[in-house]
């Protein structure tokens, strides 16, 4: 029998006034579709059952109408949450998958990567897992590969840890 879902779910670019998670996390990396199941829907289900709040920025909407400027207010609005709930959120899940450089994703990566409250994922063929993984080592962090249960149990260990200290 499946555990109760407990965690609060949270999606761009929604602000709710009360967040009911004892902590947050929040699913920055790769959002470019496959055929896959979506990562981030796949490690929810892997924590749904923690009393946690985890901010998604996945906007089914987002299309290439969207433009990349200050002044276009979707695009503005979805930035700035990115940055409010990246520095709102006690554990910042990255990751990088195959089908891009994700320049913004590394952004988001450079950003949190002395913060002490990230977890890396990387796939085996992301093009600039090389940079990642460099960096990691410099500042002693933990590449997790997106292969198998290994990013689910991370952020689990990691949650479970803040929730238990």
């Amino acid at each position: 029998m499946a555990s109760p879902i407990q965690a609060q779910l949270i999606q761009a670019p929604s602000r709710p006034d009360h967040i009911t998670g004892k902590k947050s996390v929040f699913l920055a990396g790769t959002t470019t579709r496959t055929n896959g199941p979506e990562w981030r829907d796949t490690l929810f289900q892997s924590i749904a059952h923690l009393p946690i709040t985890v901010f998604n920025p996945l906007r089914p909407d987002w299309d290439s109408s969207w433009k990349e400027d200050i002044n276009f207010v979707p695009f503005r609005e979805q930035v700035e949450w990115e940055f409010d709930m990246l520095n709102q959120a006690d554990l910042v899940v990255v990751f990088f998958g195959p089908q891009t450089d994700a320049p913004i994703s590394l952004l988001e990566f450079g950003l949190f990567a002395t913060s002490g409250k990230i977890v890396v994922c990387c796939h085996k063929e992301y093009r600039k897992r090389g940079n990642v993984e460099i960096v990691s080592r410099k500042l002693g962090l933990t590449v997790v590969d997106a292969d198998g249960d290994g990013l689910a149990g991370e952020v689990k260990l990691r949650l479970e840890t803040m929730l238990d200290p």
